[in-house]
């Protein structure tokens, strides 16, 4: 099941970016990253209370780590993505985003001894490559300054949360999922909040949740990107290997080049059908054990 847990990992985190893109452009991606995140802390806890889920027994070892893997991962990852994001644009962020399934390769063999299949490493060059076919465009009005700090600020992004997520494996694999979820996001929030309050004062910060919570497609961005997504991504990792979850949360890219062209109007141009046909045979690819 953790295949096709990592797998709709990839559909949720697709519709997400989707609904992230039609709403409001009033917010910063700061305020999004919040609101998005707050909204995830809320969901894991009514889930929790709803189906009674008893509080595990972490040790203090593992609540130090749940605490650093949060600041890690979703405080100051999110930080440099955003960061990147704004300097380079979401097609080079696309592409830079590879680097991700050779992080989580690389980790979870330093962490786990964990080798992967002569197929997985085939079926992976496919995905990513593909990926980079279909979303790269070249960044011509760029100043190489800005460009390669946003390179870096990606490339830190990525490996980062690689390692924030396969901090945390061992800890899911005796433990609730959603407290896992719960303790990360709550820590990151609380970071987040505290970078914003610093850089803006908490006016803006109140300013923040009234205009977030009043967006309806920010709100389902934040059901799909956030709650189930998370919930799926740590899944994942919990029930399958770790490179092999990677390469189908991967999958993202391309399926959100399809959700593109499907609700955004955006062309369908020849070089994303070659990157999306190659991605999609070389998930099949990585699918067979």
């Amino acid at each position: 099941m953790g295949d096709v847990y990592a797998l709709l990992t990839a559909v949720c985190w697709s519709f997400a970016v989707i609904l992230f893109d039609l709403s409001s452009n009033r917010l910063s991606p700061l305020q999004i990253n919040i609101v998005k995140n707050s909204f995830g802390v809320i969901g894991f806890s009514i889930t929790i209370f709803i189906l009674s889920i008893p509080y595990p027994s972490f040790s203090n070892y593992d609540l130090i780590v749940l605490i650093i893997s949060g600041i890690v991962g979703v405080g100051i990852a999110d930080l440099f993505f955003l960061e990147s994001l704004k300097k380079i644009g979401s097609s080079l962020s696309a592409v830079v985003g590879t680097i991700y399934a050779p992080s989580i390769f690389i980790i979870a063999y330093i962490l786990f001894k964990e080798t992967i299949t002569l197929n997985t490493y085939f079926g992976s060059f496919l995905v990513l490559g593909g990926i980079i076919i279909s979303t790269y465009n070249s960044p011509k009005t760029k100043k190489s300054s800005k460009l390669y700090k946003g390179i870096v600020y990606g490339a830190l992004a990525q490996i980062l949360t690689a390692i924030s997520v396969l901090s945390v494996k061992p800890i899911m694999a005796d433990n609730p999922i959603l407290y896992v979820a719960l303790i990360r996001f709550g820590i990151g929030l609380l970071s987040t909040i505290a970078f914003m309050i610093f850089r803006s004062g908490i006016v803006n910060l109140f300013i923040t949740f009234k205009e977030g919570y009043r967006n309806l497609f920010l709100m389902g961005g934040s059901f799909f990107g956030t709650y189930l997504s998370v919930i799926l991504w740590l899944a994942g990792y919990k029930y399958t290997l770790a490179g092999r979850a990677a390469i189908y949360n991967q999958l993202s890219t391309i399926l959100i080049s399809i959700m593109a062209v499907l609700f955004l109007k955006e062309e369908m141009t020849r070089k994303k059908k070659i990157g999306i046909l190659l991605s999609f045979f070389g998930a099949i690819i990585v699918s067979v054990k």
